[in-house]
């Protein structure tokens, strides 16, 4: 397997971010490896829908900024970057900077029309990432498993 001592998660603060983070978290542990838990702001987007033209709401760096640093694992080191652009440009140019060896992003799996006309950040940082790219559809179940049996003792 590779040696992983740096990835890059990237996060949407989605509810599959939130599994891709289980994993990345999960490798981190493994390797004793970094993370480095990146979100994107994306410019304000104006467009036009059936009922005439609109702005894309601007989002919020602070609350941004604050919820990117939740982002926490036990006995793993998170840095946290918060950055502007567009997502995918963003993650392949961080990746290249920080020497990621892989990057961990949930994908929320669209297809056909909703992904011509959306993109999908994850298909694009597919194609141009500087390393590979791990990416996680959906959540992933947490079971608990039952504990060991406890052995006896039997001292005669």
């Amino acid at each position: 397997m590779l040696p992983f001592k740096t990835i890059l998660f990237a996060t949407d603060f989605s509810p599959t971010s939130n599994a891709a983070f289980g994993v990345a978290a999960a490798l981190a542990r493994d390797y004793k490896a970094r993370i480095i838990a990146l979100h994107v702001v994306e410019p304000v987007r104006v467009g036009f829908s059936e009922f005439g033209g609109y702005v894309g709401p601007d989002e919020d760096k602070d609350v941004a900024m604050e919820m990117l640093r939740s982002i926490q694992a036990p006995m793993v080191t998170v840095e946290h970057r918060l950055r502007d652009g567009e997502p995918a440009g963003v993650i392949v140019e961080t990746a290249a900077e920080t020497g990621a060896d892989v990057i961990v992003m949930g994908t929320m799996g669209r297809t056909g029309l909703t992904r011509l006309v959306m993109g999908s950040v994850a298909e694009e940082t597919l194609r141009h990432a500087p390393c590979p790219v791990l990416t996680v559809r959906g959540t992933i179940p947490v079971t608990i498993a039952e504990p060991a049996p406890q052995s006896e003792v039997v001292v005669m």
